[in-house]
């Protein structure tokens, strides 16, 4: 399908992505990657000069489901909620997938009812259908500081 007809459901897919994290709905989240696809969290300085010292990375559906069953089972950390906001969507066509980019805040709120902002960044996912569903291929995550005020735990 051409562009203008797949925006919306590309737009769609990423929000999706947040509001499940938002809601802590994250084994569902876990749907949203292909069987190989990629999850990489990584900072701006370590991808600009050509580190691949990425601060998380999942390298396909089943590393991404461990994480979160780790997240639920055995980690200890900060209990929060987050809270997304992702602006400057563009997507580019790549042969029969789409290379998605957006800019994100995600803030998080303890316990105690206290807002931080925790993490800056910009998405860049290579998207694709498989049997007739989108799903991110890879998702690079890419912080604006690899500095993190608080445990990376959950999913940015």
């Amino acid at each position: 399908m051409a562009l203008p007809e797949r925006y919306e459901a590309l737009e769609a897919l990423l929000e999706t992505y947040t509001r499940l994290i938002d809601d802590d709905q994250l084994e569902a989240w876990v749907d949203l990657f292909a069987e190989h696809a990629r999850y990489e969290i990584i900072s701006r300085e370590n991808l600009s000069q050509g580190f691949a010292l990425p601060l998380m990375l999942c390298e396909n559906r089943n590393m991404i489901s461990d994480r979160i069953m780790s997240l639920r089972k055995a980690n200890i950390y900060n209990i929060h909620t987050d809270r997304h906001i992702v602006s400057q969507i563009r997507i580019v066509p790549e042969g029969a997938q789409w290379r998605l980019g957006a800019n994100f805040a995600l803030y998080q709120t303890d316990q105690t009812g206290r807002s931080a902002l925790f993490s800056v960044g910009r998405y860049d996912d290579l998207i694709g259908e498989i049997n007739g569903e989108l799903r991110f291929i890879s998702k690079r995550v890419i912080v604006d500081t690899g500095a993190v005020v608080s445990l990376l735990a959950t999913p940015i």
